[in-house]
């Protein structure tokens, strides 16, 4: 499903240039649940943005779903995001002024779709993670917990191919970060793909696999 072979990057900072990723090599299959472990700058959510077609490798070949994502332009790149991948952040990035339920139909609204039609789908993903009867409630109505429910509900609203997760625990106390994974580990059961990057061991201990980075590169891997 995910395929990348020797991903490179490199930023240039005050005329010099740094190194973020050096060779990285991944496969990730349908129904997989990955967490990617290491400290901070050793260039997990480096990889997470191009995987996510957030960013773009400065060198190697990135195939998403057997799409060479290496040559899409950037409203190619855009539509790959927008249908295929579902993204969770340590933030939430919920609106303020929304309620949960329009924070997950908002991307909707833009669309052809009848309303009726949107708002199952906002409701089925609201139960999916169980908080529909929150539905109504705005951010700062809800706990940090309820509000990454609701940033995931977001994340499924399309029936993406892959879930990514940065960091999704890192603002949660640990009890709340427990019911989260439980969810994403109910959802990867459904056959929902999900690559994580924490740096919390119990909380990839939930993932099928991990790998750990350190300095661009994983540990399992020689370069």
């Amino acid at each position: 499903m995910i395929h990348l072979e020797n991903i490179r990057k490199d930023y240039v900072i005050g005329g010099a240039s740094l190194e973020v990723l050096k060779g990285i090599d991944l496969d990730v299959q349908k129904g997989d649940f990955l967490a990617v472990m290491g400290p901070s700058g050793s260039g997990k959510s480096t990889l997470l943005n191009i995987i996510g077609c957030l960013d773009r490798q400065t060198a190697g070949t990135y195939h998403f779903e057997g799409i060479d994502v290496s040559i899409k332009t950037d409203d190619e790149l855009a539509e790959i995001r927008n249908t295929k991948i579902g993204f969770v952040f340590q933030m939430f990035n919920l609106l303020p002024r929304f309620s949960a339920f329009k924070n997950i139909e908002l991307p909707l609204s833009y669309s052809n779709i009848p309303y009726e039609e949107r708002k199952e789908r906002v409701m089925e993903v609201l139960s999916r993670v169980g908080i529909s009867q929150r539905a109504s409630h705005k951010p700062n109505e809800l706990s940090g917990g309820e509000q990454q429910r609701v940033a995931i509900a977001r994340a499924l609203l399309m029936n993406p191919s892959v879930i990514l997760a940065d960091e999704p625990t890192g603002n949660l106390d640990s009890r709340s970060g427990g019911e989260i994974m439980d969810i994403f580990k109910g959802l990867n059961n459904e056959g929902v793909t999900i690559i994580l990057v924490t740096h919390e061991t119990a909380i990839a201990q939930t993932a099928k696999k991990i790998m750990f980075m350190k300095d661009g590169v994983f540990l399992n891997e020689s370069h």
